[in-house]
């Protein structure tokens, strides 16, 4: 358990970017800087929302206010996302929001070069989210239901950068739910968040495949690696978000080592 948490005391201006104090560097030097977990839909891109980006200010923000206090504790950062096939993104890699619809342009590390043909989202967003928030560099480690989860949490425990967890909830939330509607939905999505705002990181080490899949909430593997990076210390948590606006659970948390 942490002892009282000062508040970082962020703002976020009308046009979307906001200000985080920096903190003092840790004094280790082989360990996380700080965690931030957001969800990455497409929505959280205004360029992609035109004429519903009122509707989605809310996530954006709380996604936001998470990202630029995460570059306060380090400005390289590894994002762990769900992807198959697993795969790891190194910079210098350039993307393309052009499959969805807008040809709008993002970096892993600020270099311009030709887009990859095939960036997948997870990285489209994490490259986005690494120039709103003013971070030089954004690895991406995509995995899926087969990789060691405990291993790749293992591997980036001693890393010292920012961790960019991305992960979505349920997709079966009613009524806007791209798939069927599940009861279980809303309960399960109350439990994660419930386990972020606690930093209950051995939980999350043992999330319920099964169950995740039944609810489509295709995020879990992503937050096994989180319970496993952030096991052997105590973090101070905040739940920013959590809702599921158009039918699928997204959660925004920032994790500040104690």
């Amino acid at each position: 358990m942490c002892g009282k948490r000062s508040n970082s005391g962020g703002e976020c201006g009308a046009g979307g970017r906001c200000s985080v104090a920096v903190r003092t560097p840790l004094a280790w030097d082989n360990v996380i800087a700080g965690i931030a977990v957001v969800s990455h839909p497409p929505l959280v891109v205004p360029e992609l929302v035109t004429g519903k980006s009122g509707e989605t200010a809310q996530v954006r923000t709380a996604t936001l206010r998470a990202v630029t206090e995460l570059a306060g504790f380090s400005h390289d950062w590894v994002a762990v996302a769900a992807g198959s096939p697993a795969a790891s993104l190194i910079p210098p890699l350039t993307g393309s929001f052009r499959g969805f619809g807008v040809d709008r342009r993002v970096s892993l590390d600020g270099s311009e070069s030709e887009p990859a043909p095939s960036l997948p989202l997870p990285a489209l967003i994490a490259g986005w989210l690494r120039e709103q928030a003013g971070a030089n560099r954004v690895e991406v480690e995509l995995v899926d239901a087969a990789t060691d989860h405990a291993a790749v949490g293992e591997r980036l425990r001693t890393r010292p950068v920012g961790l960019l967890i991305m992960a979505d909830g349920s997709a079966r939330h009613a009524p806007k739910c791209p798939g069927p509607v599940d009861d279980r939905a809303p309960g399960y999505d109350a439990d994660i968040a419930n386990l972020l705002a606690t930093a209950d990181h051995a939980a999350l080490r043992e999330l319920d495949k099964g169950l995740a899949e039944e609810l489509w909430a295709t995020g879990w593997p992503a937050l096994r690696v989180l319970g496993s990076a952030a096991e052997g210390r105590d973090w101070d948590a905040e739940l920013l978000y959590s809702a599921a606006p158009y039918g699928i659970g997204y959660q925004v948390a920032v994790w500040r080592p104690c």
